[in-house]
């Protein structure tokens, strides 16, 4: 079944780095200063979520910003208008922390790769089975890696990644498990969004890419 299905590839960029980190900010404006020391440590790839204020407004300027270096997605998608807006944006990709074959099929038609998240069989395989480009393992830390050598038995071809609660011993071991990439957050982030020291983000973000790199 899951051969017949259209399915979008996730940007090569995200795929060969592996990691995903999510930026979830006060203000769409406390990106830019996060994703310059991202961009330096090595991060590729970029998950902006819709819980930050202004974050449509301000997408066109940090992809002529960082577009060339990362992948900027748009995450936290819950609606079929902000879906679309997202699309319209050009996001790089779209992840959604429901199942929705509707939403899978919007993005799909309009050639945006898709990350619908789920947790139990039933959702992920929907979402697969739906032409997802991957599935998210939501929330990944309520289950662990072993729940996707599981997931493997009978979905064989399945392209997960895993999200909440990802540590840097749990992207190594999650990736061991065949995570496509793990999709990492506070653990990386930390307080950068909130006055942190940013030398201390680099060195975090550096650790995360040494271990995520293949």
């Amino acid at each position: 079944m899951t051969g017949e299905v259209a399915r979008r590839a996730l940007p090569t960029r995200t795929v060969e780095s592996r990691l995903i980190v999510v930026a979830r900010a006060q203000r769409a404006e406390d990106y830019d200063a996060v994703l310059d020391v991202l961009v330096d440590a090595g991060i590729r790839s970029v998950e902006l979520t819709l819980t930050t204020p202004g974050t449509f407004a301000h997408f066109p300027r940090l992809r002529e910003r960082f577009g060339d270096a990362v992948d900027l997605g748009i995450g936290t998608v819950t609606g079929t208008d902000d879906l679309a807006r997202a699309i319209d944006a050009g996001a790089a990709y779209i992840v959604t922390p429901i199942t929705s074959a509707a939403f899978v099929q919007q993005a799909t038609d309009a050639g945006v790769p898709i990350v619908p998240g789920g947790l139990t069989p039933t959702e992920l395989f929907a979402s697969w089975s739906a032409g997802a480009s991957a599935v998210k393992v939501f929330p990944a830390g309520q289950v662990g890696p072993g729940y996707l050598k599981d997931l493997r038995g009978p979905f064989p071809g399945i392209v997960a990644v895993p999200s909440g609660g990802v540590d840097l011993a749990g992207a190594e071991a999650w990736l061991a498990a065949g995570a496509v990439a793990v999709s990492v957050g506070g653990p990386l982030l930390g307080d950068a969004f909130s006055g942190g020291d940013l030398g201390a983000l680099h060195d975090r973000a550096q650790a995360f890419v040494e271990v995520c790199t293949p």
